[in-house]
């Protein structure tokens, strides 16, 4: 998970640059069709095709609707509240992931996980001062509905795990999001400049791998301990930020940034202890 947040902040990079020169839908579309060649590649390399075919076509028709609605609330509670607003409410999607893991996946969260990651979201709004004035209003119910989006289409990983291939799942994920993403674009496509074919690439390589580490993280690890490492996403937008575009972060920037890493870190020796019980039960067991 943490390569996977990795990944998705420096196809975001990419994404930022070329959001100045097209349509946020049309980059939207772009971002999906830019994978699609290389998630078919990977599968071709192992001499496989039938990884590709899905086996629970609702639930990735599903992913599909959910991949647009999270988009289009986004992009619309971007364009009229401040970016940091809308981030402090969208970041809330891991603690929506980790509450509806306990109803819709019966796992089981401690009171301990419930605190770190409170407190892991209390660090994402330190860092990011969102102002309490534009938090009630339409864009911030968009960046609401973005969120509970984003944390099903989380949930229906895990579930989807149980019977489809990864290939897939990331193969039909990206296909439905460039179909339906590239439909509400066409009427305002932007031919796409020849110098932009790069960032383009680069958008493709790192949103399949991206999408094929997330899609195994959530196969291997309960969806309550995989979700709070969105939050690391913060801590690749610092260095990006400060790596590329030379803005250094402030001190309040710099705390809120050192409770999340506190809480993820708690949060990892949680689920080691967890498991080393879990193993030293089932050993106790008598045959």
């Amino acid at each position: 998970m943490l390569l996977s947040v990795g990944f998705f902040a420096g196809m975001d990079a990419l994404l930022k640059t070329l959001s100045h020169s097209y349509p946020s839908l049309e980059v939207s579309a772009l971002r999906g069709a830019a994978s699609l060649p290389f998630v078919v590649a990977v599968v071709l390399l192992r001499g496989n095709l039938r990884d590709l075919k899905p086996v629970r076509w609702p639930l990735h028709l599903v992913r599909g609707v959910l991949a647009i609605i999270m988009l289009t609330s986004f992009i619309y509670a971007l364009r009229v509240l401040p970016m940091a607003d809308a981030y402090a409410v969208f970041l809330a999607a891991p603690l929506i992931v980790t509450g509806l893991s306990v109803p819709l996946l019966g796992e089981r969260v401690d009171w301990r996980r419930w605190v770190a990651i409170a407190i892991g979201l209390a660090g994402t709004l330190a860092l990011l001062r969102p102002t309490a004035a534009s938090l009630a209003t339409v864009g911030a119910l968009a960046a609401v509905a973005s969120a509970l989006c984003y944390a099903l289409s989380a949930i229906t990983i895990r579930v989807l795990t149980r019977t489809d291939s990864t290939a897939s799942m990331v193969f039909w994920f990206m296909a439905m999001l460039t179909v339906f993403a590239g439909i509400l674009a066409a009427p305002s496509w932007v031919p796409i400049r020849s110098e932009h074919w790069p960032l383009l690439a680069g958008v493709g390589v790192l949103g399949a791998f991206g999408q094929h580490l997330v899609t195994e993280a959530f196969r291997h690890a309960p969806a309550s301990a995989v979700a709070p490492f969105e939050y690391t996403a913060l801590l690749w937008a610092v260095a990006i930020d400060w790596l590329v575009w030379a803005h250094a972060p402030g001190a309040g920037m710099l705390a809120g940034a050192a409770i999340i890493i506190a809480s993820g870190l708690y949060l990892i020796h949680r689920e080691r202890r967890d498991q080393r019980a879990a193993t030293i039960a089932e050993c106790n067991v008598p045959p």
